[in-house]
């Protein structure tokens, strides 16, 4: 009887739903300015999972923030009503936010806030959206991953324009998703992969190597240490990769102008 610590990696790259290894991202990639209004916007794209996530200024911080000079940055996410198979409702005609839609715009704003020193602020609030227009797993790391480039470039923007000092960003952030599915650990699952994984987690990470936050679930089962290990190696290491694609995105930008 094969035990849980007989995990190992996938070899043949057919083993998977579409065909991926099982430390390879599925293809991603980064529109720019996508929205005209936002001081920052991208449409990011990581297989059939596509997210648009914008970041604009409003020139006031919370109440529990006024008169310290430092400024504040939060999220809002959601996924629009065709984004999935069957329609999403949206929030507003439910009366309330659902949990999980809560739980997730928390965690992009604590991922975001944990890479910028708000002291360079100034007392002005970044709005950071996120809006889910197609899903297949993954979407709360897409955003993470998205909103960070927005947020850089509506941050370059006030800079450029004279309305802070310097750059508040601290470091890059990035997530992906980790997971053990039929009994192999993999990265960044699809829809299909996710729903019916033995252990879910997701990862973010700073350039350092340093984690911000992971959400591990054994949905099917418990998980032990050797598994735990090989996940956080595993997400670590692909962290790295969307991290070099996010220097190359911007780069590109600065290369343009």
């Amino acid at each position: 009887m094969e035990t849980i610590k007989e995990i190992k990696t996938l070899e043949l790259a057919n083993q998977r739903i579409d065909g991926r290894k099982a430390n390879e991202l599925r293809p991603m990639t980064v529109t720019r300015h996508f929205i005209k209004h936002a001081s920052g916007s991208v449409l990011i794209e990581v297989g059939d999972t596509k997210v648009i996530c914008t970041a604009m200024v409003e020139e006031k911080v919370p109440p529990f923030l006024k008169g310290q000079k430092k400024g504040w940055i939060t999220a809002e996410y959601e996924m629009l009503p065709g984004s999935t198979n069957t329609r999403k409702s949206r929030d507003r005609n439910r009366g309330k936010i659902d949990g999980r839609t809560m739980e997730i715009q928390r965690l992009i704003g604590r991922s975001l806030r944990s890479i910028i020193d708000l002291n360079k602020l100034g007392e002005r609030t970044l709005w950071i959206d996120c809006d889910v227009i197609q899903a297949d797993g993954g979407t709360r790391t897409a955003a993470i991953t998205g909103a960070f480039i927005a947020l850089h470039d509506a941050l370059t923007e006030l800079l450029k324009k004279g309305k802070i000092k310097e750059m508040p960003i601290t470091n890059f952030v990035a997530a992906t998703s980790v997971g053990v599915y039929q009994g192999e650990a993999i990265v960044d699952l699809c829809y299909e992969e996710d729903s019916n994984a033995e252990v879910d987690m997701n990862m973010v990470m700073t350039a350092s190597g340093d984690i911000i936050e992971i959400q591990g679930t054994g949905e099917e089962r418990p998980f032990n240490k050797e598994e735990l290990h090989k996940m956080m190696a595993l997400g670590e290491a692909n962290i790295k990769k969307i991290i070099a694609f996010q220097k190359e995105t911007l780069l590109e930008g600065v290369n343009n102008e």
